[in-house]
């Protein structure tokens, strides 16, 4: 009888530890599972879809910093002044980024398509061809690839002309600091040079962005190119590159007959340089691509933007 009993109680016991460890097993698999299925959804990217309200004009501005500039503080280069590039570029003013590294986030109400041909159209004012004024940006993209609607996600630049040149410097960093007064403001940056960009009487004012968040200093980063500034003659030039920068009076890009300069999605690349496939991009960001201070007459070279289209709408 105690036998029975024991060998009762026994087999129960077993029976019990089965059912539990299962149950954890169960547990385990589920929370796998999941997790599996999350990272999964994570990497799906589903483009925002061009609808018949759909505009191929910039929508919104998610971000403006500039870099010091001679015309930051001025409605050309200001908060209020980067919302003018929004819309139709009829109805568009110009928004300046000031010198290196100053830079524009900007959207449409739909995800830019990756099609045949260039995709995208960024509106400047260089000038050419015989009075060569180009102020060269540099284009990134985005994928709202978290969904969060915000761009935070990884950039990828468009690679241009000059991605390739020697005389490229890649991951260029720069700090620049606030003179906090009417005086030339004074930068470093990570190749050991320092210098400054000047005042000049036409813009007699602090040229460090009042409206930033540090009041100290701030530091931009991004790819370098080399400067093109000179004279013909006695007339000072900057002249442009072959093609893939905005603000730029560009040959290979038919500047001169298009009156913007146009880009194609398939030239992203990642922050190793490696070409990567983006089937459409919702985020652009325009960022000026030459650290060259100019002259006390014309100022620092620093992009423009006058607007953006995608040219996948007609």
């Amino acid at each position: 009888m105690h036998s029975y009993i024991n060998n009762h109680i026994k087999n129960e016991i077993q029976s019990k530890n089965v059912l539990g460890l299962s149950s954890i097993i169960l547990f385990q698999l589920c929370l796998s599972s999941c997790s599996k299925e999350k990272a999964v959804d994570e990497d799906i990217y589903i483009p925002r879809p061009v609808t018949s309200t759909s505009s191929k004009f910039i929508n919104k501005i998610y971000e403006y910093q500039p870099a010091p500039g001679q015309f930051i503080n001025e409605s050309l280069g200001s908060p209020d002044g980067a919302q003018k590039i929004i819309g139709d570029v009829k109805n568009t003013s110009l928004v300046s980024l000031g010198a290196f590294g100053g830079f524009i986030v900007f959207g449409f109400d739909h995800s830019i398509l990756n099609k045949e041909g260039n995709d995208l159209a960024i509106y400047g004012n260089p000038l050419g061809p015989i009075q060569q004024w180009s102020e060269p940006g540099i284009v990134q993209v985005s994928q709202d690839k978290n969904g969060n609607g915000l761009p935070d996600d990884e950039w990828y630049e468009l690679a241009g002309s000059e991605h390739s040149s020697v005389s490229t410097i890649k991951n260029y960093e720069i700090t620049y600091y606030n003179p906090k007064a009417t005086a030339n403001v004074t930068w470093k940056d990570n190749q050991g040079k320092t210098g400054s960009v000047d005042v000049n009487r036409f813009h007699n004012h602090n040229y460090y962005p009042l409206f930033a968040a540090n009041q100290d200093s701030v530091k931009l980063k991004g790819t370098l190119l080399k400067s093109t500034w000179g004279t013909i003659g006695s007339i000072f030039v900057n002249n442009a590159f072959e093609w893939g920068y905005t603000d730029s009076y560009s040959t290979g890009d038919d500047y001169a007959t298009k009156r913007y300069n146009s880009f194609d999605l398939s030239n992203a690349i990642d922050k190793n340089g490696k070409a990567i496939s983006l089937n459409a991009v919702d985020f652009i960001k325009v960022y000026t691509g030459q650290n060259e201070k100019g002259n006390t007459l014309l100022g620092e070279i620093s992009t423009e933007v006058g607007g953006a289209a995608d040219l996948n709408i007609k």
